[in-house]
């Protein structure tokens, strides 16, 4: 039960075997250590994702740069997060929950603290801030906004839009006939979480 902090050698997520799940819970304070609002979470989707909700309020979702950082097992047994255990006894790292919200993971080398990874980075971490079809566009200390992706326009406020999210629907389908050949590429972008959708590794 790691409390705010995960060590090298510690599991985060599910063990299917014992029914057991464990998270990182916040502190309160900076300077009270009793349970605060503020839970990280392995998801037991399709393809596992960390989130991190306030007050039972889902905020951020992991993404690449988190799941090139951690070892992700999913296997019938578990679905688990954890750090590399290394034998370099002047080095450590740990992954802890802030008691503001923020997911960090630091390394410490013979004594000089070390920043790896910190979470949210910014604007567009939020969880589905834009809603469905649609993108994040955040430009360092100049402007963040949400567009719609090729094929896809902003809707009424009521209209419905068909997804892959449970989400606010924003941006709706500029028709429903397909004249394109090949699917539209589009960089530095998370794949949709998979509660409600069918994932096959398999595919190239």
């Amino acid at each position: 039960y790691p409390t705010d902090t995960l060590l090298p050698g510690m599991k985060l997520g599910w063990d299917r075997t014992k029914n057991l799940t464990k998270n990182l819970t916040s502190w309160t304070t900076l300077n009270d250590p009793s349970s605060g609002s503020r839970v990280f979470a392995i998801e037991n989707w399709k393809v596992s994702h960390g989130l991190l909700s306030s007050k039972g309020q889902l905020q951020y979702r992991t993404g690449s740069s988190y799941r090139n950082l951690v070892n992700i097992t999913e296997t019938e047994e578990e679905i688990s997060h954890s750090l590399n255990i290394t034998t370099n006894v002047n080095s450590i790292s740990l992954l802890q929950l802030t008691s503001v919200g923020s997911l960090r993971l630091t390394e410490f080398i013979g004594g000089e603290r070390h920043t790896l990874f910190n979470f949210p980075m910014d604007f567009c971490d939020y969880y589905n801030v834009c809603g469905d079809n649609s993108y994040c566009n955040y430009v360092v200390n100049t402007s963040r906004d949400c567009g719609c992706i090729a094929g896809f326009q902003p809707g009424a406020q009521n209209a419905y839009a068909w997804g892959l999210t449970k989400s606010r629907q924003r941006c709706v389908r500029k028709s429903f006939s397909c004249h394109e050949k090949e699917f539209k590429k589009i960089m530095n972008m998370k794949l949709p979480d998979t509660q409600y959708t069918i994932v096959d590794n398999k595919v190239g």
